[in-house]
């Protein structure tokens, strides 16, 4: 059986992880004690109601049901279930603005604790948890739309016979580190096309970029560095079991040579390891 365990800080969309995965055709089940994992997936598996379940697992648990996920994690692996623990976790302050949008309250603020305390006392709570997550996601750049999407391609990265779910990913440092990154490279030591009037408006997309960036010997030589050693590591990664990996490639806004880099790099990655590789461009 094929297991999903969604958990994560509250705000940061484990119901809209769920319901894309009730889209996939997982039976789901939201706020699962963990105390009781064991018994409610033996039930399911005596009366299998479907081969692929995804649960949600948060805080409401209570501290010592947290303290023994990995206990239980290990149980049911050990039990022969292809177990999958997807963390979501977003930046405090996006947090705090979700909840001043959505007015609605943090489960740990009806211990009277103010909002900020509550996030970061969750943060704490589920750190043991966390180190559990085969696939963590920082959802403060996505919307609900991208969220879901990206849940879908994690879940189901196409018909490649490689495990491996490979995430190549743009950023810009001044909008934030991306928290789910297994990777990071900075470009920022790479001639800048922003400086260059003609080019601001552009992105590394755009034809006048790629042709302003291939022009500059260091960046190609940083192009065929990085792909080496990514195209070198994959396979090793593969058969360590891991299930994910999120590359994430950043210069100062996340427009033009990062873009450029992380395309360029998804491009060739796909040449070897198909549609298991997904690209996106964080902040364009």
């Amino acid at each position: 059986m094929k297991i999903f365990v969604v958990t994560g800080l509250s705000g940061s969309g484990k119901s809209i992880a769920l319901n894309a995965l009730e889209d996939e055709g997982f039976y789901c089940i939201d706020n699962l004690p963990v105390g009781l994992l064991l018994t409610v997936l033996r039930r399911l598996t005596e009366r299998p109601v479907s081969q692929e379940i995804a649960v949600g697992v948060d805080v409401r648990s209570g501290f010592e049901d947290l303290h023994n996920f990995g206990e239980v994690i290990e149980e049911l692996r050990g039990r022969g279930h292809d177990i999958t623990v997807m963390f979501l976790q977003a930046r405090e302050a996006v947090l705090i603005k979700r909840y001043g949008e959505t007015r609605r309250k943090h489960p740990l603020t009806h211990d009277g604790l103010p909002l900020v305390e509550a996030i970061r006392e969750e943060k704490r709570i589920l750190s043991e948890v966390a180190g559990f997550a085969d696939l963590q996601i920082d959802t403060s750049q996505y919307s609900i739309h991208e969220l879901s999407l990206l849940v879908r391609d994690r879940v189901s990265p196409g018909e490649s016979e490689n495990k491996l779910s490979i995430l190549i990913q743009s950023f810009g440092f001044k909008n934030g580190l991306p928290l789910d990154s297994d990777y990071v490279f900075d470009v920022r030591c790479l001639p800048n096309p922003y400086w260059d009037v003609k080019l601001r408006s552009f992105s590394g997309l755009d034809q006048p970029v790629i042709d302003y960036l291939s022009q500059y010997p260091q960046v190609e030589e940083m192009y065929e560095t990085l792909s080496d050693f990514l195209i070198s590591w994959m396979p090793s990664l593969q058969q360590s079991n891991r299930s994910y990996v999120t590359v994430s490639v950043g210069c100062t806004g996340g427009r033009h040579r990062s873009v450029y880099m992380a395309q360029k790099l998804g491009d060739k990655l796909a040449e070897h390891f198909g549609d298991a590789v997904k690209i996106r461009h964080r902040d364009l």
